[in-house]
């Protein structure tokens, strides 16, 4: 099985981006738990005054998790994909939501922040270098400021890793394949077996800076292959206690 990297996986998502909300809604469960990452940010009074990224935004399933989370936060939704942005912006937003196209890395770079929240779905085993990525997303968060990523990340258990094979081979690249995208659902499969563990992500996310961090299970079929990684950038706080935000990062204006 082949990994696609880079511009040639940025490729085959613009490909995929014109079937792949119907394919991700044959999912169950798949948007109930981006919801369900969006609101254990736990981000207080509706997201008010607060600057919130979306890193690895694709079709804006994770933007609305994000947007019904925290409706009066003012959301940046960032992909390398120019396809998946653009079936993104088809569907209807409001003002305090805006769409880059960009990697994490150039994001990074452009000095955007400080955000008060990142969620990144789907995006950690897509990138080539995780840490580097993870470094990034540290200078672009406040101090305190809060981290989730919405991840395949097998549990370790040997029937974790059958019942992903056996979705994958029953289920996901037959589909896949019938949309003319068997190479982008085969990295699926390839990129879930040789990512990390939950505990091994969780432990990455330590190295790289983050404290607090702690792992949430999902619901249903995926209990065990995708995971919630909630931490925060710095210190560690106790759960459920709201931080306000920082003066730079509420009057920070918007391109």
């Amino acid at each position: 099985m082949t990994l696609l990297r880079d511009r040639d996986l940025a490729r085959a998502f613009d490909h995929a981006s014109q079937t792949y909300d119907r394919l991700t809604a044959l999912n169950p469960g798949y948007r109930s738990e981006l919801l369900r990452s969006a609101r254990r940010l736990r981000l207080p009074d509706d997201g008010a005054g607060l600057r919130v990224l979306d890193l690895g935004c694709g079709t804006g399933a994770s933007t609305r998790a994000l947007l019904r989370a925290a409706p009066r936060a003012r959301i940046t939704a960032v992909d390398a994909s120019s396809g998946m942005l653009r079936r993104a912006l088809e569907k209807p937003w409001p003002a305090q939501v805006r769409f880059l196209h960009m990697t994490a890395e150039e994001f990074a770079a452009d000095d955007e922040g400080p955000f008060d929240a990142v969620l990144a779905a789907y995006l950690f085993r897509n990138v080539t270098d995780p840490d580097r990525v993870l470094t990034a997303v540290r200078t672009l968060l406040r101090p305190g400021g809060r981290l989730a990523v919405h991840e395949y990340s097998l549990s370790g258990a040997p029937v974790h890793r059958a019942l992903w094979n056996a979705v994958c081979r029953g289920v996901i690249i037959p589909a896949g394949t019938l949309g003319g995208d068997r190479a982008l659902y085969r990295h699926l499969w390839a990129s879930v077996l040789g990512f990390d563990t939950a505990p091994a992500f969780a432990d990455r996310l330590r190295r790289a800076g983050f404290t607090g961090v702690r792992v949430g299970p999902v619901a249903g079929w995926q209990t065990g292959i995708v995971h919630t990684f909630l931490a925060r950038n710095g210190f560690a706080a106790g759960a459920g206690t709201a931080t306000p935000p920082t003066a730079a990062a509420t009057t920070g204006e918007t391109r």
